[in-house]
């Protein structure tokens, strides 16, 4: 799995960070104040994820699932302002609920202990990024991001979001690698599609939110984790 890597790239919400379920939750209360009903969670996640595969292509996917929810909830407000009102709602759950997965710190230690270089490649916004890498409280205790991954890659680095490969070809590209020596890590089947198609060996992290992907997730990815510490594990028993 690591001993013929050098480069290690991670995705960030639901891969690295317990964030998915607090997306869904400012998703919920964004409709809400638009006027509509957003339905259960898993409902909330579902539209979420249908519409960012379909607007992929998109100059601004979130833009454009920003002007869905306006037209989903009969909202009169412009895209614009539905997206600055989602981020408006979001920024105390990033700042102060937003947390690694557990033992994933430990991992990342480990994995820098043992001279792996790496990268984060998501298609997560920059100022989401710059709030877990600055701000956030729970990240800058354990392990902050400047301390671990170089480069950063976010959506306004890239045209198109995964499941297009685009930010994981980016990452080749800078550190000149072949996509043999690099190991990618994702929770999502949209994550790990993106890994593939770059030609890259693929770690799945176990996240609840995508269970109902998980048959395809576990058919497309190269490995499977229930967890960091199953993870370890297997890392410790290859590497020592």
């Amino acid at each position: 799995m690591l001993k013929d890597k050098r480069i290690l790239l991670f995705d960030v919400d639901g891969t690295l960070i317990e964030s998915v379920g607090i997306w869904n939750q400012v998703d919920g209360e964004l409709i809400r104040r638009l006027g509509g009903t957003p339905g259960g969670e898993a409902e909330v996640q579902a539209r979420r994820d249908t519409k960012l595969r379909e607007f992929a292509s998109a100059p601004d996917a979130y833009l454009e699932y920003c002007r869905y929810l306006g037209g989903f909830c009969g909202s009169a407000l412009d895209p614009q302002t539905i997206h600055a009102l989602r981020y408006d709602i979001a920024q105390d759950f990033l700042v102060h609920q937003v947390d690694y997965k557990p033992r994933a710190e430990e991992a990342l230690r480990y994995l820098k202990d043992k001279g792996f270089r790496m990268a984060i490649a998501t298609t997560t916004r920059r100022r989401n990024l710059d709030i877990y890498g600055s701000l956030n409280e729970n990240i800058l205790a354990k392990a902050p991001f400047a301390e671990y991954f170089y480069p950063i890659y976010s959506r306004e680095d890239v045209r198109e979001i995964k499941p297009n490969p685009e930010v994981y070809l980016k990452a080749l590209h800078y550190f000149g690698a072949a996509p043999a020596e690099c190991l990618v890590f994702e929770d999502s089947l949209i994550g790990i599609e993106a890994a593939r198609r770059a030609g890259m060996e693929a770690v799945a992290m176990y996240d609840s939110y995508s269970d109902g992907d998980r048959a395809a997730i576990v058919d497309l990815a190269t490995y499977t984790f229930d967890g960091y510490g199953e993870f370890l594990a297997a890392a410790r028993a290859e590497l020592g």
